[in-house]
């Protein structure tokens, strides 16, 4: 068998920054995907929205490595010329209930280390966006927009430039590990399919995560989390876009509520919705994914996006896109954080699970790399 010290399975946007981690660090890296291309899935359909932080649990890794990411995001998407626009988002109460709920995700930011959100009044806001209905809101000044497959190119590109290797049409079979032996046997498929041996192992395959982890034989199955995922539906607004700021209502059960995104030509679309899809089998594989969008479910947009756009007109949305969110917690949960495994957590040195990588993971991207890499290297001089 081949010896290879670095394997990335998943060529994701939080996969590619993980590879190039590791071979900036020196180590030899293959990224292994399943698909024809990089970044087909959850990181090609999403609102591509650089978040500030301000949503999450203080001290919880979303929280912590959204910050950081941020930062470091801006940073390359300048250094490595990726088109991107730090646009600010406003967080909209609809009525005066909603109040106090904008105060407390104001306190939650601040106490995240998101220091440059502005509460606003009604007159405040609409001084801002004329056509925006609220009784307040809150200015988040460092939410910006990204273009995701430019970050990507740029991702694989420096990791490339470092001596990774991509591997397309590659989906991951089996492994085998062993705590008391050294380096991981993976098998992976395809037309060259291979089988090696990797000291390090990172699982940043987002929907089918769990689902690789339950190939690795001897992995603990009681640390797999559940599969489930959540769908979510995008509609693009015909005509010019009412507003030149990101436009959000409070969060929502499963999501950040339907709120209106702009890309970086300045299109308006609508979403994402919260479409459960079915309930996950522990151990068995997950259906290929259907990514069409249904254009009657446009129907329940209307009277949310009507709270703060009261404008909006009849038969101005358009089917878009959808997107399906990688998460380990179900409907009548309380929203996951993610969960990064590594040997502390398993006994398999050097290999790390990453679980439930959804929003903010394309913010967070080059911090979840940067953990990853560490707890895996960590892991496997342990």
């Amino acid at each position: 068998m081949e010896s290879i010290e670095a394997v990335v399975i998943g060529a994701g946007v939080v996969g590619l920054a993980c590879a190039r981690e590791l071979a900036r660090r020196g180590f030899e890296t293959v990224i292994l995907e399943r698909h024809g291309a990089f970044g087909t899935e959850t990181s090609a359909r999403n609102s591509e929205v650089i978040h500030a932080g301000l949503y999450y649990p203080t001290g919880s890794l979303k929280a912590r490595l959204c910050v950081a990411g941020r930062k470091r995001l801006y940073d390359f998407c300048t250094t490595h010329a990726i088109n991107h626009q730090r646009c600010g988002k406003l967080i909209v109460a609809t009525s005066t209930a909603q109040e106090s709920k904008l105060a407390a995700l104001q306190q939650q930011g601040l106490a995240n280390g998101v220091d440059d959100l502005q509460r606003l009044s009604a007159a405040e806001t609409r001084r801002l966006e004329p056509d925006l209905a609220c009784t307040g809101a809150l200015l988040s000044p460092s939410t910006g927009i990204v273009d995701s497959h430019g970050l990507m190119l740029a991702l694989l590109g420096d990791a490339e430039s470092a001596g990774a290797s991509l591997a397309l049409h590659s989906p991951l079979q089996r492994g085998s590990l062993d705590a008391n032996a050294p380096g991981m046997v993976l098998e992976s498929g395809g037309a060259d399919s291979l089988r090696f041996v990797a000291k390090l192992v990172i699982n940043a395959s987002g929907l089918w995560a769990p689902e690789v982890a339950a190939s690795l034989a001897g992995f603990p199955r009681a640390l797999i989390p559940a599969n489930f995922h959540a769908k979510g539906s995008y509609y693009a607004l015909s005509g010019r876009a009412p507003f030149s700021r990101l436009v959000y209502p409070l969060p929502e059960a499963g999501g950040l509520g339907v709120h209106l995104t702009l890309d970086l030509g300045g299109q308006a679309r609508f979403g994402p919705d919260v479409e459960w899809l079915r309930d996950p089998t522990p151990g068995q594989p997950i259906d290929e994914l259907d990514y069409r969008v249904d254009a009657a479910r446009a129907d329940t947009f209307y009277a949310e996006i009507r709270r703060y756009w009261p404008a909006l007109p009849d038969e101005a949305l358009t089917p878009a896109y959808a997107g399906i969110r990688p998460k380990i917690v179900g409907p009548d949960a309380p929203a996951g954080d993610f969960l990064i495994q590594g040997a502390a957590q398993h006994g398999i040195p050097g290999l790390v699970n990453l679980f439930g990588i959804e929003s903010p993971g394309l913010t967070a991207c080059l911090a979840i790399a940067e953990h990853a890499v560490r707890m895996a290297s960590e892991g496997q001089a342990g």
